[in-house]
């Protein structure tokens, strides 16, 4: 496979397509990243013009590659692979697997970019299933990794401890700590949590892993504290989690402006904080970080919020061409290899005695 630092940027997916997605690829390629813009040509190339790109074979940074179908919301992901082979999605999988891309990325329907890398990329050898992983800021510690953020609604044992390594190993590569990994409870106790959680616990503590240490329990209050550098959680509860902070960023952010705005001394002081409010909403902002990989598919692949806007797309975009760059995805390949008997010793925890 021929190496190439292209981005496959599906043109049709996000919300506001493919309007959102024409303005983040030409972002993307001012800033000198290549990029293949897939979809349909006819409703591309007058986008494009408008934003004073008139070359669509890659000489400003931007080629258009045709493909006629597109996966909507309402399509089944199961079945979008088999019923719409020239879907913009699909064909953005088959770019990087012919070696025409490095890495995937789309605002579209998350179930299908699972299906697509499950049916194009195939799972790395020792994953069960892939995992969305996802990274927010705090006040101190640098950033966390929160995995599952909602591929897997039902899960086992092995799973949550393999979302376990491959949140340790993608913690390590991105964000260069060596990180404490938790799982999500109701409590720090070991008798806490469900059947799934209990075993995890188990699990983890008895194997000592080369690649991270292991905290315990994390419950949701620890999600801001500088407690462990990756919580682990199945998708329902992931994507609960992650929508539960993404409102109550919303909510701190309403409740300052309004207590700001009460007298004319708050507005005074809120002039002079201006700028500290500023640098908060922007940390608080979830499309501050672009982007969320999915994790153990054997190729880059970046699902972006529906809504995203272009800045935040053209930071998926980056975010891709960078994890394909750090080489993430050997890097996920040789910690399988590390953890076999940890990945042995749960799938006989799943087996029926």
């Amino acid at each position: 496979m021929a190496a190439t630092r292209k981005i496959a940027l599906d043109a049709f997916g996000g919300d506001h397509c493919p309007f959102v997605e024409v303005e983040a690829a030409v972002l993307a390629a001012r800033a000198g990243q290549e990029v293949i813009l897939v979809g349909d040509r006819a409703r591309l190339m007058p986008q494009l013009a408008l934003l004073g790109v008139t070359r669509y074979d890659g000489e400003d940074g931007i080629t258009v590659h045709h493909a006629s179908e597109v996966i909507t919301m309402e399509d089944t992901p199961s079945k979008v692979v088999r019923s719409k082979p020239d879907a913009s999605m699909l064909v953005c999988f088959d770019l990087v697997r012919r070696g025409q891309a490095a890495a995937v990325v789309s605002s579209g329907n998350s179930g299908a970019m699972l299906a697509c890398g499950l049916f194009r990329f195939g799972r790395l050898k020792g994953i069960d299933r892939p995992a969305i992983v996802s990274s927010f800021p705090r006040p101190k510690g640098g950033p966390c990794v929160l995995i599952d953020m909602g591929a897997n609604v039902d899960c086992k044992p092995i799973n949550l401890v393999q979302f376990a390594v491959m949140g340790a190993i993608f913690s390590r590569t991105v964000h260069g700590v060596t990180p404490r990994v938790g799982v999500l409870s109701n409590g720090s106790e070991e008798g806490k949590g469900t059947d799934l959680t209990r075993a995890a616990h188990r699990l983890l503590s008895a194997h000592p892993s080369p690649a991270f240490s292991f905290h315990g329990y994390v419950e949701g209050k620890d999600f801001f504290k500088d407690t462990v550098d990756v919580i682990v959680t199945d998708g329902f509860t992931g994507n609960v989690a992650l929508k539960v902070m993404e409102g109550t960023a919303g909510g701190i952010v309403g409740f300052l402006r309004a207590a700001v705005m009460k007298t004319a001394r708050t507005r005074l002081g809120g002039l002079i904080l201006r700028p500290a409010f500023r640098s908060l909403g922007e940390q608080l902002d979830p499309d501050t970080y672009g982007g969320a990989p999915l994790l153990g598919v054997d190729g880059v692949a970046i699902i972006c919020h529906g809504g995203a806007g272009p800045k935040a797309l053209a930071r998926g975009i980056r975010i891709a061409a960078d994890y394909a760059a750090r080489d993430l995805t050997p890097a996920l390949r040789a910690a399988i290899g590390d953890h076999r008997e940890l990945f042995a010793a749960a799938k006989r925890e799943d087996s029926p005695a």
